[in-house]
């Protein structure tokens, strides 16, 4: 199943921080103890990965006052051999 990136940004002040975290969890608890924050830091936001069907389905996850400011980003692996042909490839571009 297709696993998506869901990054949600926010206002950078304590109530951006409440608020972002309230949308969550009208939701469901879960998704805010799944999610990873880095408002401590100053990076005024949080990210959740989600194994889902479709992208669209991980944009709908979120509640509509969050989505404005959210990205959603399908995710991937390489495998050893595609990223020996992607190196290949590279070298083959390359001027002598």
């Amino acid at each position: 199943m297709p696993r998506f990136l869901i990054e949600v940004s926010h206002d950078s002040n304590h109530d951006g921080c409440v608020r972002a975290l309230q949308a969550l969890l009208s939701i469901g608890s879960q998704y805010v103890t799944r999610a990873d924050w880095g408002c401590r830091h100053g990076v005024h936001k949080g990210w959740l990965i989600v194994e889902v069907d479709s992208r669209n389905l991980a944009e709908c996850i979120l509640p509509p006052s969050l989505r404005i400011d959210s990205r959603v980003v399908e995710l991937n692996k390489f495998s050893q051999e595609e990223i020996q042909d992607m190196v290949r490839k590279l070298s083959d571009e390359q001027p002598s």
